[in-house]
């Protein structure tokens, strides 16, 4: 083998092997990965006493064995009480007691679910806020570099070499206001879909 070919083959064997991460983006996905981690322990130590219970209890109702727990003591109670066993029955059919056992269990885990959704729809809440702030620093720090980089071109003569319309690229240098695109949002909703974009009536106009 000539130190030619050897040569050609030690680069393809380079360029087919993707470059191990380096030292300083392994630190790097590290930091952002604690720092996540840290926000995570901050809500959690937030939560209140009660967010905890409604939490375990909404985690809990939505698993098999839930359901195989309600199935097993429903068929005890059925078989007790419907005088298949050589034991006095404590609640005869229709199985009144049941019911309001059932009805009242319905309603307090209905409520604790309620509880661990309003909380769950507060994080998300704030996580989407953290998003849009980043989204509009990116924004910004993105339309700076463009202004940069538009500067730079201009003084070295490139957007001519380059064949590149000055006009297309300063709207993009622009700043944008979320305000403004709400409202274009808004009204383009508006015009394709007028009563999506109106919403469901309220109570009051119902009763106006």
């Amino acid at each position: 083998m000539t130190a030619a070919s050897a040569t050609a083959l030690s680069t393809g064997v380079s360029a087919a092997c993707p470059a191990e991460p380096t030292n300083e983006s392994t630190a790097g996905v590290a930091a952002n990965v604690a720092e996540i981690v840290r926000l995570e322990q901050r809500d959690r130590l937030a939560m209140s006493r009660t967010d905890h219970i409604s939490n375990w209890l909404a985690a809990f109702s939505g698993r098999i064995a839930f359901a195989g727990l309600h199935a097993a003591f429903f068929a005890v109670w059925i078989v007790w009480n419907a005088g298949w066993l050589p034991v006095a029955p404590f609640d005869a059919y229709p199985f009144g007691l049941l019911t309001v056992i059932v009805s009242l269990e319905a309603i307090f885990l209905s409520t604790f679910v309620l509880i661990s959704q309003n909380q769950q729809a507060r994080l998300a809440d704030r996580r989407a806020k953290v998003d849009l702030q980043i989204n509009v620093l990116t924004e910004q720090e993105t339309t700076r570099i463009l202004t940069i980089v538009t500067e730079l071109s201009q003084r070295f003569d490139l957007l001519a070499t380059r064949d590149i319309d000055p006009a297309e690229s300063h709207p993009l240098e622009q700043q944008t206001i979320l305000t403004e695109v709400m409202d274009t949002i808004d009204a383009v909703e508006a015009e394709s879909d007028p009563a999506g974009a109106a919403g469901p009536d309220s109570a009051a106009d119902t009763d106006a």
